[in-house]
């Protein structure tokens, strides 16, 4: 590897990890080892696989598939594709992800600081201040998210370093069943798997900006860059997770997520790291919705053949954000289970399969185990909200790994092979 590939290499992997640090991202881990206890590292592990590791598979199963959501969700069929992409960017836009960033400026980057403020005014502004950058693009807010991000890293990282070295406390027995697939459904809650398979299409931009014009080659740097990206999201979300682990015997076991990291800041660092962290998080998180609010514009508009403008769509957005993120980041995260457990195994499923398409020669295989993923995550998410169809909960009960939270492995795996002999002379679509 020249100079050249190695510098381009770590760019890239710090751009990677910069896509996947989102300062909403921050207040699940301390709340994932708060539950686990001295079963923090079990609980991580499967974090880190739908946190980390799935997010990567998704980077490289798109580019493997031609780069962009047609061409991944396009081999069960092309509708699927848009309504798979219009889901997904719900998802990490209007319904969940962007105001869970309005919402979390205002728990972590107000509060502590203004007591009294009101939710419905900071909403207000912050989604005010979103909208202007978003419809007057400026290079301004990339240079403050270039400067916010290392200054996050740098506050994190003296965070944990002080709470491994002195911690608040000691790690305790927790009443926590089946930490890891607790650790891997909470993974769902920062949304980068799903964020990975529609924004790919900029990292592949990237790499062929810088001259990589061959797929075998652009898969090969993105691995590369994702380890380096993986590595110090292994380091943020570990250390945090063992600084809420540490914490069990201080703090009740269903203290909010962001009340959580707060007070944890306050006994190791004070007031002032609290007050810190809340005014970083707070700038960072703009940036963030900034970036997903564009996206999103810029995805609905080209959904619609430009008959809804671009800047209609973002207006609409940053209201309805603004909107929602009144309800607070607990409500949001609960709200979200519903839609991340029917989702997260279609994208999973759709991940792996795309990793080993050069094998699969019928579109079938898709087909099924999309079907088979989606008859189990439906009754799931219905489980999610409190609507139990007993006969149909005690099948996916006796169905491989349901207990661990995975039953719907098995149906997506028989379905696959099922749609195979359906579909057995029909070739697979091109990648």
């Amino acid at each position: 590897m020249n100079k050249k590939t190695f510098t381009d290499v770590i760019v890239v992997g710090f751009a990677l990890f910069a896509m996947f640090f989102g300062a909403g991202n921050l207040i699940f881990p301390p709340s994932l080892g708060l539950m686990a206890g001295d079963k923090w590292l079990t609980a991580l592990i499967g974090f880190l696989l739908t946190g980390v590791g799935m997010p990567l598979l998704g980077i490289l199963a798109v580019s493997k598939s031609g780069g962009t959501m047609e061409k991944f969700a396009g081999k069960v069929s092309p509708t699927f594709a848009k309504i798979l992409g219009t889901v997904i960017m719900l998802a990490i836009g209007p319904l969940l992800a962007i105001p869970r960033t309005g919402a979390t400026t205002f728990e972590m980057g107000i509060l502590p600081i203004f007591p009294n403020a009101s939710p419905i005014l900071v909403s207000a502004i912050f989604f005010a201040i979103t909208l202007f950058f978003v419809i007057s693009p400026s290079k301004v807010i990339d240079s403050i998210g270039k400067v916010l991000t290392p200054v996050l890293l740098i506050t994190i990282g003296f965070i944990i370093f002080k709470g491994v070295t002195t911690p608040v406390g000691e790690l305790a027995v927790t009443d926590l069943e089946n930490p890891f697939s607790r650790g891997f459904t909470e993974g769902y809650q920062t949304m980068d798997a799903l964020g990975s398979i529609v924004l790919t299409s900029i990292v592949i931009a990237g790499l062929i900006a810088k001259g990589y014009t061959e797929q075998k080659q652009q898969m090969k740097l993105t691995v590369l860059s994702g380890i380096i990206a993986a590595t110090g999201l292994l380091l943020v979300y570990g250390g945090l997770a063992y600084l809420g682990a540490t914490a069990v015997n201080i703090f009740p076991a269903d203290m909010g997520k962001t009340d959580l990291i707060i007070n944890i800041t306050a006994l190791l660092l004070g007031d002032f790291g609290k007050i810190a962290l809340g005014l970083v998080v707070g700038l960072a998180c703009l940036t963030t919705a900034i970036g997903l609010t564009a996206t999103a514009g810029e995805f609905f508009n080209k959904l619609t053949n430009n008959r809804v403008s671009y800047r209609t769509i973002v207006i609409l957005i940053t209201v309805f954000s603004a909107i929602v993120s009144n309800a607070g980041v607990e409500t949001i995260v609960s709200f979200a289970v519903p839609l991340l457990v029917t989702v997260y195994p279609v994208a999973i499923a759709l991940i792996v399969l795309s990793i080993f398409d050069g094998f699969i020669k019928s579109r079938g295989v898709y087909i099924g185990a999309v079907f088979g993923a989606l008859l189990v995550s439906l009754f799931d998410a219905l489980a999610a909200i409190g609507v139990n169809i007993s006969s149909v909960q005690g099948i996916i009960g006796m169905l491989p790994f349901s207990t661990q939270g995975f039953g719907w492995i098995a149906p997506a795996v028989v379905c696959a092979l099922i749609g195979a002999l359906l579909f057995r002379d029909k070739v697979s679509m091109q990648s």
